[in-house]
């Protein structure tokens, strides 16, 4: 087992990031300053975040201008252990607010004692790529033996940029605060008292009762300041200390998250139940204009409703929601992380961007339409100012970097871990070097002109094991000539069976006398 995790760490050194911490990102948020984005990266090992400087170019492409690194303590991450397997919606995304002088705020969670990361201990203020500041938060008594520390793990995050305090969603915890208005810092605790209607003020030894519901989404209302607070009793605003009901259409529902913006402004919640086996969910909208909220129209290409419940069908869950103008791009995951993509959510309601022959309908955004070169997880969506006048949309994947459009999402750019490559197949990198069967190890190459590319993979003493690809085309290029849809290996050998754990060489031939060689290493696994 030592050498096995000595030649993962050498593997994964030997690769080190030119763009971005991690190409497992999990988290995208705006900063401070026009044309920059903050990433959230979570690999193997460690955790750390990037602060690119982006630009857009004439030919529609965004390419970076610069970019920094900076890696949080090891023993500690933004990122729970079960954000992917979780059945529950409010389990399953990456909250994040630039929140002023504090910056970019993320979770914070340490270990258990299993060695997971389950243990929820506050917030990373993010105020600079190199001033990480880890902020733990209080505890309540009759938290301190849980069974499960998640929860009370902050679900989500509102900045209320006029008085200067953070607020944080909890779950059984409730409502936190923490107050940057003064000198120092204060930390508050609040929970809903459903009895009273009233936000009550939760002291270290408050006895939680059943009229004090779970706080899972918090929002301010950017007209009226109102907190909006999306609970395990339905959806609740808070005004001076007073509660009042935020929906009569979803007053019983468990309402799982809450997102505001766009022009005009239209607000989003999420409805979302574990019962039995099974998960019941609802994507609601409530438009400016209206009184109550309605679910989301899935359309087809007549503009006529589904009789189904798409969203609810497809078992989905949002993990964030950018707005431009009077669309939302709403980014999903589904239970188990099988299926991610956004979709896109316009006056009327969702229409379709495909329609198969046998009438099956395709609403999900992702890699079939072009959003990620590669098909992994979608794991955020954000939209930012590129440049004075223009926004960009920008999503994170886990596995694949970052992708950033500057057309609305009609073409994505790609933004990964960028090594530098020799010309002419003089370097070969495998992105990432280390994989499990199932998995893709990107064959990165470059040659100075229009080619024909032959891919093989070997085994350590040199038997033939597969071919990626055969006198296929590829475009001489400064930057890279790999076609990241096709160049690329599975871990499998040619009958389509799991190679044994191992090291295994690649090479890759023109038909122009070059040749270039790299290496992975596969754990294995089953068919």
């Amino acid at each position: 087992m030592i050498s096995i995790i000595f030649v993962l760490l050498l593997f994964a050194s030997g690769f080190s990031a030119e763009t971005l911490f991690s190409n497992y990102t999990l988290n995208v948020n705006p900063s401070k300053e026009v044309g920059k984005l903050w990433v959230f990266s979570r690999g193997d090992i460690y955790s750390g975040v990037t602060l690119l400087h982006l630009n857009g170019s004439d030919d529609g492409s965004v390419r970076v201008i610069e970019s920094e690194q900076s890696q949080v303590t090891d023993t500690l991450t933004a990122v729970h252990e079960e954000i992917f397997s979780s059945v529950l919606a409010e389990r399953r995304r990456t909250p994040s607010v630039l929140a002023g002088r504090l910056g970019y705020v993320l979770p914070m969670y340490s270990q258990d004692d299993n060695g997971a990361y389950l243990k929820p201990e506050g917030f990373f203020s993010v105020r600079g790529i190199d001033n990480i500041i880890e902020t733990p938060l209080t505890l309540n008594d009759a938290f301190e033996d849980s069974d499960s520390a998640m929860i009370y793990a902050p679900t989500s995050f509102a900045f209320d940029s006029l008085e200067n305090k953070l607020w944080m969603a909890r779950g059984t915890h409730g409502i936190s605060l923490y107050d940057v208005s003064g000198n120092s810092a204060k930390q508050g605790q609040y929970v809903l008292n459903t009895k009273t209607l009233t936000l009550d003020t939760a002291k270290r030894n408050y006895k939680y009762e059943k009229h004090n519901p779970d706080a899972y989404g918090i929002a301010i209302h950017p007209n009226t300041k109102e907190l909006w607070m999306a609970t395990s009793k339905g959806l609740w605003i808070a005004e001076g200390g007073k509660l009042k009901k935020g929906s009569t259409a979803i007053d019983t529902q468990k309402v799982t998250g809450i997102w505001m913006g766009g022009e005009p402004l239209q607000i989003f919640v999420e409805t979302s139940v574990y019962h039995k086996g099974s998960v019941k969910g609802g994507l609601w909208r409530l438009k400016e204009g209206e009184k109550d909220f309605k679910k989301v129209n899935f359309l087809d290409t007549a503009l006529k409703v589904e009789k189904k419940d798409i969203y609810d069908d497809g078992d989905y869950t949002v993990s964030s929601i950018a707005f431009l103008g009077e669309t939302a791009f709403v980014g999903v995951t589904t239970s188990g992380a099988s299926v991610s993509g956004y979709f896109k959510v316009e006056k009327e309601g969702i229409k379709p961007w495909e329609t198969h022959e046998d009438g099956k309908k395709n609403w999900l955004y992702g890699y079939e339409t072009g959003a990620t070169d590669r098909d992994f997880l979608i794991t955020s969506i954000t939209c930012f100012p590129l440049t004075k006048a223009k926004m960009g949309l920008a999503i994170s994947t886990y596995g694949n970097g970052i992708s950033v459009s500057q057309d609305s999402g009609k073409s994505w750019s790609p933004i990964l871990n960028r090594a530098k490559l020799g010309g002419d197949l003089g370097s070969i990198r495998m992105v990432p070097s280390v994989i499990t069967a199932g998995d893709q190890s990107l064959v990165s190459y470059k040659v100075s002109k229009d080619s024909k590319i032959t891919i093989d993979v070997f085994s350590y003493d040199m038997k033939h094991v597969k071919t990626i690809a055969k006198d296929s085309n590829r475009s001489g290029d400064n930057s890279r000539s790999t076609d990241p849809k096709k160049d690329f290996w599975d871990g499998y050998d040619k009958r389509g069976r799991p190679c044994t754990m191992g090291v295994y060489y690649v090479r890759v031939k023109d038909n122009h006398g070059h040749v270039g060689w790299g290496k992975v290493m596969t754990l294995g696994g089953q068919k």
